[in-house]
């Protein structure tokens, strides 16, 4: 059966791009973590700042993150429901770390 040299052409063209994609996406990953230190360390401060554990839980203000990032996102043609998805993990986590900080410092 003949080869159609094209398509290798076309198929290695793609592997390239799927690895220079997959590059990008490393370096995306690596700013997103460096951010969520920062916001760790942002968290850290918070839970020796409230008064209680119902503060720290604050689902009140878990829904005003999620809304004002949803917002944000649909400003700038992103998602919205991936970054709410993205956002209510990521606030269980902290809220779950900030608990821990707020017991430690009480």
């Amino acid at each position: 059966m003949p080869t159609n040299h094209g398509d290798d052409k076309n198929a290695q063209a793609d592997k390239e791009q799927l690895a220079a994609v997959r590059v990008a996406v490393d370096e995306v990953d690596e700013q997103i973590v460096l951010l969520i230190g920062r916001r760790e360390r942002l968290i850290r401060i918070a839970g020796t700042l409230k008064e209680d554990s119902a503060q720290v839980r604050a689902p009140g203000r878990v829904e005003r993150v999620i809304e004002h990032v949803r917002g944000v996102a649909e400003k700038k043609d992103i998602d919205a429901d991936i970054v709410e998805k993205t956002y209510r993990a990521m606030t269980e986590a902290f809220t779950t770390l900030e608990l821990e900080v707020y017991k430690a410092s009480s």
